[in-house]
C-alpha cells in the first residue's frame, strides 16, 4: 500500500508538470489508482494515464463546463425516460443533476470495487474505440448490435444508477441532500452487470433524442 501511494504521488506530480493548465485536482488519484494497480513500470502508466485523461480532463477545468454538460446530458436521459421522476427531481430544485457531480467527475470510481470499475471501464474504452474505427450509429443499425457504441455510456450509466432508485427517491426523498446521501452511500452496493444493461437499454432507446 505504501509503495502504491509513493507512486500515485510520484505520478501525479509528473502529470501536473506535463498539463500545468490543469495540474493536480482532487479525484485524480482515484483514475490513477487501478492504472497504478495492473502496471508495473511507471512510464506505461505515466503515459496511459496521459491518454486516459485526454477524455477527462474536462471534467477538471475550473469552469465546471465539461462537469455541466455531462449533468445536463444526465438530466435530459432521465427526463426522457421517466417525467415522473423528472418531476420529483424538479420539486427538490435538483433537476441539475449535481447530486451525481462526484459520480462524473471520478467514472464511478468511489461508488465500485476495483473489479467493478475495470469492468464498467473497459466496456467504455471499447465504445470509444469502436467510434475511432469508424462503428457509429449508422453502421450498428446495418449490424444490428443490441446498442450502438457511444461516447457517454458512462452518463446512461449514471442515469441508469438513478432510475434504479426512482422509486425510493419518488416517495421517500423530499431534499437534494437526501439524495445525495443516498449516492454517497451506494459503494458496494451496485451490480455493475446490471448496470451496464440497463445503461445499453437506455442507449437503444434514446441514443437518437440524445
Amino acid at each position: 500500500m505504501i509503495y502504491h501511494a509513493a507512486r500515485l504521488v510520484a505520478l501525479l506530480e509528473a502529470y501536473a508538470v506535463y498539463d500545468p493548465e490543469i495540474g493536480y485536482c482532487q479525484g485524480m488519484s482515484d483514475l490513477l489508482s487501478p492504472i497504478v494497480a495492473v502496471m508495473e513500470e511507471d512510464h506505461e502508466a505515466f503515459w496511459c494515464f496521459v491518454g486516459f485523461m485526454r477524455k477527462a480532463r474536462h471534467n477538471f477545468r475550473l469552469d465546471e463546463v465539461g462537469i455541466r454538460r455531462q449533468l445536463k446530458t444526465v438530466s435530459q436521459i432521465i427526463k426522457l425516460k421517466d417525467s415522473q421522476l423528472y418531476r420529483h427531481l424538479q420539486q427538490l430544485q435538483a433537476e441539475d443533476c449535481f447530486f451525481l457531480y462526484r459520480m462524473v467527475v471520478v467514472l464511478f470510481r468511489r461508488e465500485l470495487t476495483f473489479e467493478q470499475t475495470m469492468c464498467l471501464w473497459e466496456v467504455m474504452w471499447a465504445d470509444q474505440a469502436a467510434i475511432r474505427a469508424g462503428i457509429g450509429r449508422s453502421t450498428w443499425a446495418r449490424i444490428r448490435l443490441h446498442a450502438p457504441p457511444t461516447d457517454d455510456l458512462l452518463l446512461y450509466a449514471i442515469a441508469a444508477c438513478v432510475l434504479q432508485r426512482r422509486k425510493l427517491i419518488i416517495e421517500k426523498y423530499s431534499s437534494m441532500d437526501e439524495i445525495l446521501r443516498e449516492c454517497n452511500s451506494m459503494a458496494g452496493q451496485l451490480d455493475v452487470w446490471k448496470l451496464l444493461d440497463d445503461a445499453h437499454h437506455l442507449v437503444v432507446d434514446l441514443h437518437h433524442r440524445i
